[in-house]
């Protein structure tokens, strides 16, 4: 369930936007899977995307003092349609001038080509990490804060190497998250010098992997890498898994970090599960996140938290540079604000950033969770942090190196 907070921040900005007692309003949306595969981690990242909003409008608002306002859409994470309904109503009823999300690779893929990129809408994902996001055909409008699967998978690779564990079992969701990590993973661990014994696509959100998961232990290798999403077939392929009792070693990435998982299945059950998830370099920019974060609240190690502020803050500076509210040059304004040259702008640094561009001087952001010097394809460079289940929680063991 979305928590109280965020539920009153939209209801707060709904009731404005049907009002039209505020002054007036630059619109962006926010697409997230606040039910699916990932209802238990979208709140936070809402809640970090928010946090730059409301350092906007603290600090005098948006062009010329314009409040900027965030609408929300659901996409359920894994149904197309949804995504792309969502995707419409920002677009066409909402009229937003920019999007932040969506989340999920296969929700980001629909609401771009269904919906953002036929109407000329930037969009900024902090969480859709598979390669397949860098090869759409999106007119330079699709970008994101989160590094590719790409990378993430050789570096899950590398760090089960480094940890001993030279053979293991993969079962992925069946998209184009799933498959593109797997195929990442796979080919490095391999290269590597590791075995995959045994590697399975699953449907998300069936009520039995007992099947796939007898066809995986075959092999008798005690390591089964599950790359999937925490709320659903995750959840569900690791309880099978302990209550047959084929493995004894479990692995995950981004998807399946969060304390819903553990409180699903048993702190007892999945202590000393390994996991990676992209985390923040080490940056000016992170430790001032920790602290507003903190400051509001709000978990600043949430799960795509701090790439989410990113978005939004980088989305709001892109609207400012561009000088209005229009949608036709934001992303030629995204890269003058995101990278070199230019005087940094640190996280919550609004004020400075205004000044700055009202007097023609060149900005670059430098963020909560990375540089964001964004290449040809609106990707960026990254960090994965190796997670560890301890004590009940997913705990941070520090950055996988290079």
């Amino acid at each position: 369930m979305i928590n109280k907070r965020v539920l009153a921040t939209a209801v707060a900005a709904s009731t404005l936007a049907v009002t039209g007692l505020a002054q007036a309003e630059v619109k962006v949306g926010f697409l997230g899977g606040f039910t699916g595969g990932i209802e238990s981690l979208t709140p936070a990242i809402f809640e970090g995307a928010q946090l730059a909003v409301e350092q906007v409008n603290a600090q005098g608002g948006i062009l010329d003092g314009q409040t900027l306002t965030m609408a929300s859409g659901d996409t359920t994470c894994s149904d197309a349609s949804a995504a792309s309904n969502a995707a419409d109503r920002m677009v066409n009823s909402e009229n937003v001038t920019a999007i932040v999300g969506a989340l999920c690779t296969g929700a980001t893929i629909a609401a771009a080509n269904n919906a953002a990129i036929p109407g000329g809408v930037l969009m900024v994902s902090p969480a859709s990490t598979a390669p397949a996001v860098s090869e759409l055909d999106d007119n330079d409008l699709v970008f994101r804060t989160v590094p590719s699967d790409a990378f993430q998978g050789e570096m899950l690779a590398k760090l089960l190497l480094e940890k001993g564990i030279d053979a293991v079992a993969v079962t992925y969701v069946n998209n184009d998250y799933g498959q593109g990590l797997a195929d990442a993973f796979s080919a490095a661990y391999e290269a590597g010098g590791g075995e995959i014994a045994g590697s399975l696509a699953h449907e998300d959100n069936r009520a039995d992997y007992r099947s796939e998961l007898g066809s995986l232990s075959v092999s008798g290798v005690e390591t089964l890498v599950v790359l999937a999403y925490a709320d659903t077939s995750g959840q569900t392929v690791l309880r099978q898994a302990y209550e047959s009792g084929m493995f004894t070693q479990y692995v995950g990435a981004d998807g399946m970090v969060g304390d819903s998982l553990i409180n699903a299945i048993g702190a007892d059950v999945l202590d000393g599960m390994i996991a990676t998830r992209p985390g923040s370099p080490d940056l000016p920019g992170t430790d001032i996140f920790i602290e507003a974060a903190e400051a509001a609240e709000l978990d600043p190690s949430a799960v795509f938290a701090a790439q989410a502020y990113d978005a939004a803050f980088l989305v709001a500076l892109a609207i400012e540079q561009n000088g209005s509210a229009e949608r036709e040059g934001l992303s030629d304004a995204l890269r003058s604000v995101s990278s070199t040259p230019g005087e940094v702008i640190l996280p919550g640094e609004w004020e400075k950033a205004v000044e700055l561009i009202a007097a023609g001087t060149e900005i670059n952001y430098e963020g909560a969770s990375g540089s964001h010097e964004f290449d040809e394809n609106g990707d960026v460079p990254g960090v994965v942090v190796e997670m560890v289940v301890e004590d009940g929680t997913f705990t941070s063991k520090g950055l996988v190196d290079l």
